[in-house]
């Protein structure tokens, strides 16, 4: 059970609900680049709007249009964007024992699990800052990212390149920016690191989607050389805890 005498005070739940904000607005607007993206690459515009409604999921969503553009069957386009989403299924397992959501609203939350959203819930003191974390930077990103998409599908022609705005670059920068300060111990750097690499080298051979599953043999790599130098894993500073 939740620690009845744990309750945020109001600074913090303003902070979170600031926070939590920015992140949906800031992610929100590369619903732009991939209405662009869409539209310039033959789909139409309620193709584009379903796609951002029901997977919800930029990268993904990218994956697919990129693969179909390039002459990839519809076959191969979803199954790589099946494979960049699976990471959201960790993401997930990890939030369901955070958040403790009641059962008949998990359906509708989990829709809400991505990158940005995890990371703004994880980031938060106990699970009720985790639940307003989530529940704000979620449904602000699901508004945002649906509105920005339909409009960038319906002005494709007058807007041009989205590479040229930057658009496309908002939401990894967002996350590689949440994600930094999350980073507190030399394992968990290495891991990072090593993940990366796994990715980067992985990625000019492999089907999309595919090098971000094995960036995640990073973690299961790291643990074995730390268990094998017999250092195991290093002890965080002392600060808020992320889980109850």
């Amino acid at each position: 059970m939740e620690n009845l005498t744990d309750q945020p005070t109001v600074e913090e739940r303003r902070a979170t609900v600031r926070d939590a904000l920015g992140v949906g607005f800031a992610v929100g607007i590369s619903g732009f680049a991939f209405g662009i993206t869409a539209a310039t690459n033959g789909l139409s515009v309620p193709q584009a709007c379903v796609l951002s409604l029901l997977v919800f999921t930029g990268a993904s969503q990218f994956a697919l249009v990129g693969a179909l553009a390039a002459g990839g069957s519809p076959v191969t386009a979803a199954a790589g964007a099946f494979f960049l989403g699976v990471r959201n299924c960790f993401y997930g397992l990890r939030l369901s024992a955070l958040l403790r959501l009641p059962r008949r609203i998990r359906p509708l939350a989990a829709h809400w699990v991505i990158d940005e959203t995890s990371v703004v819930a994880l980031a938060q003191r106990g699970p009720r800052l985790a639940r307003l974390g989530f529940a704000v930077s979620g449904s602000t990103l699901f508004v945002c990212w649906n509105v920005t998409t339909l409009l960038g599908a319906v002005g494709a022609d007058s807007i041009g390149d989205p590479d040229a705005w930057g658009l496309d670059a908002a939401s990894p920068a967002v996350f590689l920016a949440l994600l930094a300060p999350m980073l507190r111990t030399t394992s968990e750097r290495a891991t990072a690191a090593v993940a990366v690499v796994l990715a980067l080298v992985c990625l000019p051979v492999l089907p999309s989607g595919v090098p971000v599953l094995v960036a995640a043999l990073a973690a299961p790599l790291v643990l074995a050389v730390s268990a094998r130098r017999g250092g195991g894993a290093d002890a965080a500073p002392e600060g808020p805890e992320v889980a109850p």
